[in-house]
């Protein structure tokens, strides 16, 4: 594939990232629910491994200089090194492991679940260590009652993708 249209894609997924991530309801812990686990996935599951990792780097780049692409329209490195940017940092890992290419699809399912299990691993020891409460706690304050709309989420993103691959197919994206 040329390389333009390589950035191109990374960059259409970047946005699609930051505009899936102001669809947020807040939640009393500081961690809302988003869209953003569904297209961290979507991300992983259309690009594969490594141009779905740039997109999401190009996202936490962004948003680290300040561009308001996180939930609720917010931005700045603060944000990443916060109590909940575990959670942004995590992305990175459920975006690689969806993206690894199986023919068997119960395979692409199962590597987006254990990514999915890293980030969420990722946003809590994070919140742990800066709210400065036990790993346990933080498991059911920060990750535990996500849990099930992120399984749903990464699913979704996978039946989204195969819908997404047959349409852009006919258009080389």
């Amino acid at each position: 594939m040329k390389k333009p249209l390589i950035l191109v894609r990374i960059a259409l997924f970047s946005a699609i990232l930051a505009i899936l991530s102001q669809i947020a309801i807040p939640m009393p812990t500081g961690v809302p629910i988003t869209l953003q686990t569904f297209a961290a996935a979507l991300c992983g599951y259309c690009l594969k491994a490594k141009e779905g990792c740039a997109s999401v780097v190009v996202y936490l780049m962004l948003g680290a200089v300040g561009v308001p692409v996180f939930s609720g329209f917010q931005g700045g490195f603060s944000r990443i090194v916060g109590p909940t940017g575990g959670f942004l940092i995590g992305f990175i890992f459920l975006t690689w492991l969806c993206g690894i290419n199986f023919e068997k699809k119960p395979l692409r399912i199962l590597f987006g679940m254990i990514g999915l299990i890293l980030c969420h691993l990722t946003g809590a020891l994070q919140y742990a260590v800066l709210m400065n409460i036990g790993f346990w706690q933080s498991l059911l304050s920060v990750s535990v009652p996500f849990l099930i709309k992120d399984i749903i989420s990464v699913a979704a993103a996978f039946f989204a993708s195969l819908a997404v691959s047959k349409v852009t197919s006919r258009y080389i994206l």
